[in-house]
């Protein structure tokens, strides 16, 4: 069988097979975080393209977390109805529903204040941050935990917080954006943690049995920020406190990032984490081709795969290369309603 159809177990949640969206902002929402209509018809399409899980995209705790003024939220008991018909859907194609919360800190881009670790703008065309309080902090911990009993309702089986791409979490763990002097702040790695560590102490102690993931950026790309090396103390750190499985990406929290791309340039981080943490890890990064994910897998870069950019272009990708791969196998896992693609060659 190939690796990539192999099921995965992440507690009590069976994937089906090792092949996940990766959560991505459709930037589609009405402007107080609502499920619009092109949410359910984007998921259930690619839910129906046989991928073992997705991962709805970035979902904002707090309305001054979001991305834009169009990203999802998750901050109120009103969200819950147009996010739980989208996790209908994925679940009628048997895929397994994630979703993915987050705050964008410095990097939201909404009307009225944002806030984040450090009173440092972005760039030029963001607005400075206000310095985020101790009691703020506490409030942003507070909004993870009700998000996640929110999402749990809604149906979602597996929970991701993102701490990575210059968003919040990772503004917290960066050098380059944490320059606070308090126990938030960069003195160690304890510290730089610590709103992390506080967040999933918070989700656990409400459910201990929904699957917890963690996104990371592995490597900032610019001197002085942080390295895989950091990002392997952190997700010690994680698996200390619980997390399930690292999502690894890297970049996004500086414009002065420098950094080589080409397919599959995150997988290196992946497995470097999965190695030496000994947690199961998903690799993410311009892998396009069925022939990359069997090699992630096979070598044992990472347990899982996921694909953004190419889901998007093609919602059928698994299923259309399975049928090339081998029909027969393509025929137990093409929906039912597609299979007169075999009647005729």
């Amino acid at each position: 069988m190939l690796n990539i159809l192999k099921t995965f177990q992440l507690k009590q949640v069976t994937l089906k097979n090792r092949l996940i969206m990766s959560p991505m902002c459709m930037y589609s929402a009405d402007n107080k975080g609502f499920v619009q209509k092109f949410h359910i018809i984007h998921y259930g399409t690619r839910a129906y393209g046989g991928v073992g899980t997705i991962f709805v995209e970035a979902t904002a705790v707090l309305p001054e977390g979001r991305i834009s003024e169009n990203d999802l939220g998750l901050w109120d008991d009103a969200h819950i109805d147009g996010l739980a018909k989208i996790v209908e859907v994925i679940k009628d194609a048997g895929v397994v529903p994630a979703i993915q919360l987050g705050h964008a800190g410095r990097k939201a881009e909404v009307n009225g204040d944002i806030f984040a670790p450090s009173p440092i703008a972005y760039s030029k065309e963001y607005k400075t941050p206000k310095m985020l309080t101790k009691k703020d902090i506490k409030q942003i911990v507070n909004a993870f935990k009700m998000a996640s009993l929110r999402a749990i309702r809604c149906g979602f089986e597996i929970i991701e917080i993102h701490a990575a791409h210059g968003y919040l979490l990772n503004q917290f763990l960066s050098p380059l954006t944490n320059k606070r002097d308090d126990e938030y702040g960069c003195k160690s790695y304890d510290d730089r943690f610590r709103i992390i560590k506080e967040i999933i102490y918070e989700i656990k102690s409400q459910n201990d049995t929904i699957p917890l993931s963690i996104r990371f950026s592995a490597t900032d790309y610019v001197a002085g920020g942080n390295t895989i090396d950091d990002t392997i103390e952190f997700s010690v750190k994680a698996k200390e406190c619980g997390i399930d499985i690292i999502d690894v990406s890297s970049g996004a929290v500086s414009l002065e990032q420098k950094l080589d791309v080409y397919p599959g340039y995150q997988v290196k981080f992946a497995r470097a984490i999965r190695e030496k943490v000994n947690i199961p890890t998903i690799a993410v990064g311009l892998i396009t081709t069925l022939e990359q994910c069997e090699m992630i897998l096979a070598d044992g870069s990472a347990d899982l795969v996921a694909m953004g950019r190419n889901l998007l272009r093609n919602p059928y990708f698994l299923i259309n290369r399975i049928k090339k791969y081998d029909i027969n196998i393509a025929k137990t896992i093409y929906p039912k309603q597609y299979l007169r693609v075999f009647e005729v060659k």
